[in-house]
């Protein structure tokens, strides 16, 4: 089996409650909070934990926050190897409002990285990239870090002889699915980022794989795996284009669900399985993840039943 590396370069202390209404003015009395470790890499890490694997995780941490959060990592029984930034990590709140069901999600901002932190990051990062390893870099790039950061961390794991897995958003994606450079060997977005990214609308699982392949014939990533939400995901490569569409599902909470993809995906990947297959299990894992409440990630027992459940066709 092949080592597993999560990277999160933007980490976010989450803490999650509910109340009855949200409403401005008065004190709203919430619940008993519940506090977790997050940000895509770790929550990557987390749900491979879960779904039975192992990985490592390269996490930029800093402050009170930061040694709390390094804590809780190890307590779960995650390798944790910590890049010590300025500042504090950045902390997030999810609000459930129990009388509609409706979940308010706010994100702080973190620390601003300067240059010589990019620097010193991608050295201490080079080392942990070995020869037939699998790197999941996922989640948002902090104020600071040059958009194309990926395409770098990508070429470090190309010379390494590893396979970088990549999920991220805004213009870190953008630079990633535009700029030149070794191909990705996964990449990783929704519809709605595929549109963002390419300023078309894609109406049915069959466009989205078009739009797919379009990037992997220009270079950008040899496989692609393109989340509808509940619809289902497409899966496209070379040689293949397919659709997971997963069983109706009712959904407590949509926290976790990409990052349980992810994780499910990395872990069938590093245990020799297809894109098809990994997929399928990436659908089950995310399945599973709607299923938990608050920021809680996939169960295996959950994934493993969904994925009977889950069908595949091709588009």
């Amino acid at each position: 089996m092949s080592d597993i590396l999560t990277i999160t370069l933007n980490p976010a202390f989450d803490v999650s409650t509910s109340v009855g209404t949200v409403e401005p003015g008065p004190k709203l009395r919430c619940d008993e909070p519940r506090f977790d470790p997050g940000g895509g890499g770790v929550n990557v890490s987390r749900a491979i934990l879960r779904l039975g694997g192992q990985s490592k995780a390269f996490v930029a941490l800093g402050g009170d926050t930061g040694n709390t959060f390094h804590t809780m990592l190890q307590a779960e029984g995650i390798a944790v190897m910590p890049f010590e930034i300025a500042g504090n990590t950045r902390q997030s709140f999810a609000v459930l409002e129990t009388s509609t069901d409706r979940q308010y999600r706010f994100q702080l901002p973190g620390p601003v990285w300067p240059p010589e932190q990019v620097a010193a990051m991608l050295a201490a990062l080079k080392p942990e990239i070995t020869s037939g390893s699998i790197v999941v870099m996922s989640g948002s790039v902090p104020d600071g870090v040059p958009a194309d950061i990926a395409r770098t961390v990508n070429q470090m794991a190309t010379d390494a002889g590893a396979r970088l897995i990549l999920d991220t958003s805004g213009a870190a994606l953008t630079a990633a699915a535009g700029n030149p450079g070794p191909p990705f060997a996964l990449l990783r977005m929704d519809g709605a980022e595929a549109t963002e990214v390419s300023g078309r609308s894609f109406a049915s699982p069959a466009e989205l794989a078009d739009y797919g392949l379009d990037l992997v014939r220009a270079g950008v990533a040899g496989q692609l795996v393109m989340s509808m939400g509940a619809t289902g995901t497409v899966g496209v490569s070379e040689d293949e284009r397919f659709f997971c569409q997963p069983p109706r599902l009712e959904t407590l909470s949509a926290i976790g669900a990409g990052d349980s993809m992810v994780a499910a995906i990395a872990l069938e990947l590093s245990r020799g399985a297809s894109l098809k297959d990994a997929v399928r299990h990436g659908v089950a894992a995310a399945g599973s993840a709607v299923l938990t409440p608050a920021t809680e990630l996939c169960t295996k027992a959950a994934a493993d039943e969904i994925l009977q459940k889950v069908v595949t066709k091709e588009v």
